[in-house]
């Protein structure tokens, strides 16, 4: 399992408090049978009017292609529990979002990714905002590990839940992989499914 301990890269930004689930993927496209071609349509309602023309938006502006450190207000992915949120960052190139707050339920999708997420003062996030508007190429750290964020001379600090922090730099963040990694559990498992030993007679 890949250990995340710090994330470097250009930003881009979403302006607003509460931007919910549905406004990151709407629920039309939840349909998908996997999440890879999830990152063309995040932020779809607010990029593409009804005529599917392209509005104003910072996910449609070119000068912030290829970012992949996410800025964002307060309580950033409330709403429903979608997966399906982080996964649409994910595919569109984001690797960190760093915000005033998140939601919950999002912030625990979020990890389950490898998409980590951190939290700053609210004067911090808007002139990290400000500084990506007029200088885009502008490179962003997030340090996991001393919880900051470093960008154009400019340093302050960002909280995370310590579980969330030390899953990502221990690279334990996805419970599945770990499992898979450790053959004593795999087969502790294994021995307590009642059809198990059926299935071994069946084999030999």
């Amino acid at each position: 399992m890949k250990k995340i301990t710090e994330v470097k890269g250009t930003g881009i930004f979403v302006e607003g408090d509460d931007v919910d689930t549905d406004q990151i993927i709407p629920a039309k496209f939840l349909k998908c049978v996997t999440f890879n071609d999830l990152g063309k349509h995040v932020f779809y309602n607010a990029r593409f009017g009804e005529d599917g023309n392209a509005k104003e938006h910072p996910f449609n502006d070119g000068r912030f292609s290829g970012s992949s450190i996410l800025v964002v207000n307060k309580n950033f992915g409330c709403g429903s529990s979608r997966e399906h949120a982080p996964q649409a960052l994910l595919r569109f190139g984001i690797k960190a979002i760093v915000g005033e707050s998140f939601a919950e339920i999002f912030s625990g999708n979020c990890i389950a990714n490898g998409l980590a997420i951190a939290a700053g003062p609210k004067e911090d996030i808007r002139r990290l905002m400000n500084t990506i508007r007029e200088n885009p190429t502008v490179e962003i750290r997030l340090d996991l590990v001393s919880g900051s964020v470093e960008y154009d001379g400019c340093r302050f600090g960002v909280e995370q839940r310590e579980s969330h922090r030390r899953s990502l730099i221990e690279g334990t963040w996805d419970p599945l992989d770990e499992m898979l990694q450790d053959e004593s559990l795999v087969e502790r498992v294994r021995a307590g499914l009642p059809y198990a030993g059926a299935f071994q007679d069946e084999k030999r």
